[in-house]
């Protein structure tokens, strides 16, 4: 009666073993899912010089002309390169591409300026020059807060283009964006899980396994 009710114990013990490996099994694979998908989402979040130029937003068009900007703060990072969003506040270098030949061939001009407004203060000035290396270039000391960065190539009629800078600033919708998918994909998973024990499979799994 005794080896009997001891080979009952252990089986007890055996299956809640089974239980646990299971369910810890479910955890890993959700935990492992929630991390992929989170990398997913910063890889995509972080694809700057990694997508085309159609589909970069450190890219303005106007009709079929293209500039690209990029931000630069090898004081803090050398190898680092931003484009509209900056994280520290400071000495920032900007560098805006002519990607079409077309604008080499005419003068054009750079202006950073404090806030969205045109008349607000002038941080960095450019003045209009051909440049035939397709690079204009500037450096201007950024402090917390918006600027605008204007590029202007003198053609006929001329060619704005137009770039807001957020300095050491938090963009909360873009932010909420990027965590999204991987929110919906965890909340899912757990959703998945729930069904699954709800359902009654794992006992079925674990009698079968009994059996």
């Amino acid at each position: 009666m005794k080896r009997e009710n001891l080979l009952l114990q252990d089986k007890g013990v055996t299956k809640k073993t089974k239980a646990i490996v299971v369910m810890k099994q479910l955890l890993q694979t959700i935990l492992k899912a929630g991390v992929f998908a989170i990398l997913c989402s910063t890889s995509t979040a972080w694809a700057h010089g990694k997508v085309s130029l159609e589909e970069d937003s450190c890219v303005r068009q106007v009709g079929e002309n293209m500039v690209h900007l990029n931000t630069y703060q090898p004081q803090y990072d050398r190898g680092g390169h931003y484009c509209t969003e900056i994280p520290v506040a400071g000495d920032t270098y900007l560098v805006v591409d002519l990607i079409d030949p077309a604008l080499r061939n005419m003068p054009v001009s750079m202006k950073v300026f404090r806030g969205e407004d045109k008349e607000g203060e002038t941080i960095v000035q450019v003045n209009a020059d051909y440049h035939p290396d397709g690079v204009v270039n500037g450096i201007g000391r950024l402090d917390k807060g918006l600027y605008s960065v204007m590029v202007t190539a003198e053609g006929i009629p001329p060619l704005n283009y137009y770039y807001q800078l957020r300095v050491e600033m938090v963009d909360y919708g873009k932010l909420a964006r990027t965590w999204a998918g991987p929110v919906v994909a965890l909340l899912f998973l757990s959703w998945l899980m729930y069904k699954l024990i709800q359902s009654g499979r794992l006992r079925s799994w674990f009698k079968a396994q009994d059996d």
